[in-house]
């Protein structure tokens, strides 16, 4: 906590109790409540204004706990409101029009004009669904479900730290007349509620500002959507691709085909979907709040103004500071599997749509150049997975993925190439991202460490756990 200067004592640098106290003496005074009034009304009061803070007619401010959940727990966060907040942030970043025939009766042309050509370009089935045009709400209220699962072990480690902040010290002995101890068996919970609140505002913030920039349902990488299924945001494309002079018409066929080719990999690859979030979920398990930033933004006397403007500067200042910046061995292993998985997706992606609109689309290499440069500069992802998960994703392995891809079918044909996807132990490593033609041909080996092996036992036990597809196979079609 922010506390001043502390002198060249023993305990400096450390929360002085004292002052500690007092601080929360003027809290409660603001409340209208002395000392030697009764604490539990101070927190009633606390508690009504929580309440309050969503303004009129709400029932809770975002992140306050329902009734009859547990303070602290990840399920406390009152995820409605926070997707319902999500909405109105990106409502309030630009005109968000509900797509119309006009939007649909193209996509469906270009639909059914794309899986033509990519019944000749790969192996694996169009999917079940029909194509969908969203709005950008459309795509909050979709895929929201699939982003609370990957944030909530985030949620559970900030609460932790939040409520640390008033802990004793662990290496001394309690003592029950410890003002500190009091003050943090009163404001645990309050402190709880404050992180979730601090923590569904910058999610909420996240979320509306990758709902405005990506084009389609999973340009993410991952699959985000309940089931497989070609979506397009129609009200993206153009500020993305206003900086190229091609046909309007020409860039939604792209567009179709790059998310068609996605949509038919994660349909059939019944444990890809899965394991990419298992992977980003086991990441942020292992991630640790930073005790100290928070104590640098946070002072007690700021549990007194919690307005929502408040809450609102609680959440700039730690933005970007949440999390430590050193990784376990375990995490670098997470990362650098995602990374590898994520690049083979893209580049298999690539190469497919390469192959497809090198044949039947002119202006293709500018398409695929802007594709390039939107993914090397800013792809929609990245500040999201950044400030919400402390994950630093590169896309620097993707060309070379392609190439890769690019040598199985030249080697093997479609038949060869995609047959990889069958199951996860046949699919190339990072070290195979570097010699391509030594995986073509047979000769390079997988790396098999104690890490690899953990990960691997840890995701096939989600994977079973949670019915997301079979591990041992390419799974059931989800469409």
């Amino acid at each position: 906590m922010n506390d001043g200067p502390h002198d060249s004592t023993p305990n400096a640098g450390q929360p002085d109790p004292d002052d500690m106290a007092e601080q929360f003496r003027r809290m409660m005074q603001q409340f209208g409540i002395g000392m030697q009034g009764d604490p539990s009304t101070f927190m009633a009061q606390l508690t009504q204004m929580l309440q309050g803070l969503s303004g009129p007619g709400s029932a809770a401010p975002v992140g306050f706990q329902a009734p009859g959940q547990q303070p602290g727990d990840a399920n406390s966060l009152d995820w409605n409101r926070i997707k319902d907040l999500a909405r109105h942030v990106a409502a309030t970043k630009g005109p968000d029009p509900t797509p119309g025939r006009g939007d649909r009766a193209p996509l469906l042309d270009a639909s059914r004009l794309v899986e033509s050509w990519l019944d000749q370009a790969c192996e694996f089935a169009q999917v079940s669904a029909q194509p969908e045009a969203w709005s950008r709400a459309d795509w909050i209220e979709n895929t929201f479900g699939a982003w609370q699962k990957v944030v909530e072990p985030v949620l559970t480690s900030l609460t932790e730290a939040m409520t640390g902040l008033l802990a004793p010290d662990s290496q001394e002995t309690p003592d029950a007349t410890d003002p500190m101890m009091a003050l943090g068996a009163m404001m645990g919970p309050v402190l709880k509620q404050m992180a979730s609140m601090l923590y569904g505002s910058q999610l909420a913030e996240g979320l509306a500002g990758l709902a405005v920039t990506t084009v389609s349902g999973t340009e993410v990488g991952l699959q985000v959507l309940p089931r497989a299924q070609v979506v397009l945001i129609p009200s993206n494309i153009a500020a993305a691709w206003n900086d190229l002079d091609l046909d309007p018409r020409d860039i939604e066929i792209y567009l179709v085909l790059r998310e068609a080719a996605r949509q038919r990999l994660f349909n059939a690859v019944g444990w890809l979907g899965p394991q990419l979030l298992a992977l980003v979920e086991h990441y942020a398990r292992g991630i640790r709040i930073d005790s100290s930033a928070i104590e640098d933004a946070v002072d007690v006397e700021d549990l007194a103004q919690l307005t929502p403007d408040k809450i609102q500067e609680l959440s700039q200042r730690l933005q970007g500071r949440l999390f430590e910046p050193t990784r376990t061995p375990e995490q670098e292993g997470v990362l650098s599997r995602l990374e590898t998985l994520l690049a083979l997706i893209e580049g298999w992606v690539d190469e497919v749509t390469s192959q497809v609109a090198g044949l039947w689309m002119p202006q293709h290499a500018q398409l695929e150049e802007a594709v390039r440069r939107r993914r090397a500069t800013s792809g929609p992802a990245e500040a999201f997975f950044s400030s919400l998960l402390g994950l630093e994703l590169s896309p620097r392995r993707v060309r070379d993925a392609a190439n890769l891809w690019a040598a199985l079918r030249d080697a093997r044909g479609t038949v060869g190439r995609d047959a990889v996807w069958h199951h996860p132990d046949l699919m190339p490593s990072a070290t195979d991202l570097d010699d391509p033609l030594g995986y073509v041909s047979g000769e390079s080996t997988h790396p098999d460490d104690e890490v690899t092996a953990n990960l691997d036992a840890e995701l096939e036990e989600l994977l079973r756990s949670e019915g997301g597809g079979d591990a041992e196979g390419g799974g059931q079609p989800q469409g």
